[in-house]
């Protein structure tokens, strides 16, 4: 798998998310529980949903 990156707005409290960017595919995950499930977007629909996020 890709290298996970943490997200600048991530905090230790409550919203901890990592991406990883795979061939053609983006992952998310939880970084509190990294063997937890991943859900892997489409690089087109994985920016329009890290760009939802961002304006949340």
């Amino acid at each position: 798998m890709g290298t996970w990156r943490k997200s600048s707005r991530s905090n230790t409290e409550t919203a901890c998310v990592e991406v990883a960017r795979l061939v053609g595919v983006m992952a998310v995950r939880d970084s509190k529980n990294p063997g937890g499930p991943v859900l892997r977007f489409p690089m087109v629909s994985g920016g329009s949903f890290l760009d939802r996020l961002k304006k949340a």
